[in-house]
């Protein structure tokens, strides 16, 4: 038995609209955690109070519940006021991390390339008022939902309405962004070390929720090598990464165009850890197995971000 590390609660499932992806990631870690010889256990909060989590006896957590409530920094702070340690970012870094519209801001203000967007929200939308500030075609998307969640590509204005009121269905914050034609990427930072660039090539260009994680038709390139821009890129990630203050490991997509133009789209905080996730697929090709990837985040658990 691995003592280092206490009785180790795997945070996964709770109440949000990625609970699915969660228990999928969760299972995984779990098993990879006891495999080591860590005490771990599952802790789905949907099932069991997070206070439990002291009368329990648990040292530390490992947080993997995406989307609202697990990776906006409601679900961190909960754990800090129970003195908790727990993995990745912290309360500022996750509740920034979630929100598209304040990360947008905060990175263009850092020179961070990034689509041109519009900003909505649900109690000043009007669609007979509406004028669109973008140049069509856009990428429209809640503000604070992960996995593809509430997106829609539209190429006429007919179709913008919808896709608005569709976006407003997750979220009462959207963004209207300008489409980016290209080649599809992602690349991970780790304790403030960048690691190599996955490229994603999915079906018809289409990286959504099912493609993202239920099928093998999407192909990942790992280690890729974007030459000349590698550098800029790296530099990049990881003035975002600090930007917001983040800690532990994260994700940031971006894009580049056929002019060879790098547009940064979010960074996620609280990345899966599946079969298909593409941090694992980062670390494996800098040399690191699954399970050492888990044992270096369960590392990094803390309560002072």
């Amino acid at each position: 038995m691995n003592k280092k590390y206490g009785k180790v609660a795997v945070l996964m499932g709770g109440n949000t609209p990625e609970r699915e992806i969660s228990l999928i990631s969760g299972r995984a870690i779990l098993e990879s955690l006891q495999k080591s010889g860590v005490d771990a256990y599952a802790f789905d909060p949907a099932e069991k109070p997070l206070q439990h989590l002291q009368s329990d006896g648990y040292a530390r957590a490992f947080v993997i519940i995406h989307g609202k409530g697990g990776e906006d920094g409601k679900l961190q702070g909960a754990l800090e006021y129970l003195g908790i340690p727990y993995t990745g970012s912290g309360v500022m870094a996750s509740s920034i991390g979630m929100d598209k519209h304040r990360t947008k801001l905060i990175w263009q203000s850092i020179g961070i390339p990034m689509a041109k967007s519009q900003y909505l929200e649900k109690t000043g939308y009007k669609q007979g008022d509406f004028k669109l500030q973008v140049k069509l075609p856009v990428v429209v998307k809640p503000v604070d939902d992960g996995s593809t969640l509430g997106l829609s590509k539209v190429y006429d204005e007919n179709q913008l309405y919808q896709a608005i009121d569709f976006a407003f269905q997750n979220s009462e914050r959207v963004l209207i962004e300008e489409m980016v034609v290209g080649d599809e990427y992602t690349i991970t930072v780790f304790d403030g070390k960048v690691y190599p660039v996955v490229k994603i090539e999915a079906p018809e260009g289409e990286y959504d929720y099912q493609n993202k994680y239920f099928t093998d038709d999407t192909k990942y390139i790992c280690p890729y090598d974007l030459g000349a821009l590698q550098q800029k890129i790296n530099d990049w990630a990881l003035a975002g990464y600090n930007a917001i203050g983040a800690s532990g490991v994260a994700r940031l997509d971006f894009m580049v165009d056929k002019e060879n133009n790098v547009y940064f789209l979010e960074i996620n905080t609280l990345p899966g850890m599946t079969n298909h996730s593409l941090v694992p697929m980062s670390l494996a090709a800098a040399g690191y197995s699954f399970d050492q990837l888990c044992l270096m985040i369960l590392d990094g658990a803390s309560i002072a971000k």
